[in-house]
């Protein structure tokens, strides 16, 4: 048996941690950095401990192996997911999808419809960020025009966008929750229904509460996005059936990567439908390198230039990373020793959910990065999580409703502080009204006392994890 393993006390593995904070903390929140640097510099420092200690490079090679291999299918799915995006562009589905949403825009009741707008758009295209970057600029300057709140309206902005995000199976956070608990990513989505539903209800009544009929100003920013995409895209009811495919093979319970395969294949045929002469090498570079807009108008063009395998390489990095971070502090029981103390006193599935929320809230706290708010208490929490009879899918929602979702309340955060920047509201400011963050951990807690929606494991899976 590994001797560095059992040697491992509270206070050195408590040391480590906090060390291993500090560094993130100062890397990503005080120096800017983005957080692939700051992780690399703590898997450094980790191995030079672990070799220090008199740990083989067997052993430490075994710890990132263990981290990385439940990776690599969320990783291939990402690098797919790339890919899909880049020849939807192209099809006109996001752009259809963009229109549709648009529609549903009421100036007498604007508030609950960017919620929606944005919940809608943004489960099309699974990037918060790219919500909160382009289509919610557009809105938050109605907004104002309006007369409305510009915190309530950047609330409003946010909880969609985190909501879209949430439930997309082209979010590559939610992918990561299910490949850290080691679920099918579908049927995560499915279970994370049980407090995303009623978290988005709610939000929507309140914001439909507070927000105020418009004064009849001029929606000409909708008028004329609206024209630019029927202008340069092909806006078609048939843009529907790739995103009818995907919940059908998600019905089917058709595996993500099969399901994504076939759904590209499907794309890239309209393309060739829509666009009988595009040359196989424009496919390629949506494939490739994703869609590049070229409409002249710059928000537009903001929002549609994206997409394609290399995209992808910068969340696949940073995902590799933490994933191999997280297996050293397994393989060498760093977080096992540090949360055995609490592990113990952890006799209820509503305290076990408890807990594991307020450590993807403290992760975000200290740390300010979502992904790994994620990892770490997923990898801290699984064993208790199956000691008290909850199945996977239970720990993989509650890593979403106490992790990435609570990043854009953070002030420090990397989504928090992108927010903030990008609408011009301080976070603190539109904090009380992005309701939907506020609500999910709040109902994950409720649902581990009451038991409503938690999932627990089957007979035989008690037997396969005694």
């Amino acid at each position: 048996m590994n001797k560095s393993k059992k040697d491992v006390s509270f206070r050195e593995a408590v040391t480590i941690l906090v060390i291993m904070l500090i560094v993130l903390g100062f890397g990503v929140i005080k120096f800017g950095l983005s957080p692939q640097t700051p992780v690399l510099v703590v898997i450094g420092l980790l191995i030079l401990w672990a070799k220090v200690r008199g740990s083989s490079w067997d052993e430490i090679f075994d710890g990132i192996n263990d981290g990385v291999k439940n990776g690599i299918i969320p990783i291939f799915i990402f690098i797919l997911i790339g890919a899909l995006i880049g020849t939807w562009i192209a099809a006109g589905i996001i752009p259809s999808m963009m229109v549709a949403g648009f529609h549903m825009i009421s100036a007498q009741w604007f508030v609950p419809s960017v919620f929606l707008v944005c919940a809608l758009i943004g489960t099309s295209i699974g990037s918060a960020f790219t919500i909160v970057s382009t289509i919610g600029i557009a809105l938050f300057g109605m907004g104002q025009t309006l007369g409305m709140n510009p915190a309530l309206v950047a609330g409003a902005i946010i909880s969609g966008a985190i909501f879209g995000d949430k439930t997309s199976p082209l979010s590559d956070s939610t992918n990561l929750a299910a490949a850290i608990a080691e679920d099918d990513l579908f049927d995560h989505i499915k279970n994370l229904m049980w407090t995303t539903i009623p978290a988005f209800l709610i939000s929507l009544v309140l914001y439909a509460i507070l927000g105020n009929a418009g004064s009849g100003a001029s929606l000409s920013k909708i008028d004329t996005t609206l024209n630019v995409l029927n202008t340069h895209f092909v806006i078609t009811w048939w843009s529907i059936l790739p995103i009818a495919l995907l919940f059908a093979c998600s019905i089917m319970k058709v595996p993500a990567i099969a399901t994504l395969i076939l759904n590209i294949t499907v794309t890239v045929g309209m393309i060739f439908i829509e666009k009988p002469n595009t040359p196989v090498k424009d496919i390629a570079g949506f494939i490739e390198n994703g869609f590049v807009s070229k409409t002249g108008n710059a928000n537009v063009d903001a929002l549609l230039t994206r997409g394609g395998i290399t995209s992808m390489m910068g969340t696949v990095s940073l995902i590799f990373l933490t994933l191999s971070l997280g297996g050293l502090l397994m393989k060498f029981d760093v977080i096992q020793t540090a949360m055995t103390p609490l592990a113990k006193k952890l006799k209820t599935p509503g305290s076990v959910v408890t807990a594991t929320i307020l450590s993807g809230i403290g992760v975000n706290i200290f740390v300010g990065e979502q992904y790994l708010s994620v990892i770490l208490p997923g990898k801290a929490f699984k064993e208790t999580f199956n000691e008290r009879g909850l199945d996977n899918l239970a720990l993989s929602r509650v890593l979403e409703d106490g992790g990435t979702v609570i990043n854009y309340l953070i002030p420090w955060g990397v989504a928090g502080a992108f927010a903030a920047n990008t609408l011009g509201v301080p976070t603190l400011t539109f904090l009380p009204f992005c309701f939907f963050s506020l609500l999910s951990p709040v109902l994950s807690i409720i649902s581990g006392f009451t038991g409503i929606g938690l999932k627990r494991q089957t007979k035989n899976e008690k037997v396969a994890t005694a």
